[in-house]
């Protein structure tokens, strides 16, 4: 049986909501209500393969959103992988 340690304040956090979507953000905040994720992305495919875009097109990227529990079907660690992926493309920090 796999038990994950579940999510810290302050990782990048994948999101798969009610509706669907699964989006990438960094968690600010982790109530018994909400999640508050931090320049959320979702994931989209390209003709290099997957990218990042932002979640909400006419915001300002660097708002936190906050989401309800009862909308959110998951909220796990997200892969290293993709989570330097977000993490360069949010900072501009290049991760190995």
């Amino acid at each position: 049986m796999l038990i994950t340690k579940g999510v810290t304040t302050g990782e990048v956090v994948t999101l798969k909501l009610a509706s669907g979507e699964e989006l990438i953000g960094k968690l600010t905040e982790d109530t018994d209500t909400h999640y508050v994720i931090e320049r959320p992305l979702t994931l989209v495919m390209t003709p290099q393969g997957m990218g990042l875009q932002p979640w909400l097109l006419t915001v300002d990227p660097s708002k936190a959103i906050r989401f309800p529990k009862d909308r959110v079907v998951v909220c796990l660690e997200t892969a290293k992988d993709m989570s330097n992926q977000y993490l360069q493309g949010t900072t501009g920090i290049a991760l190995a």
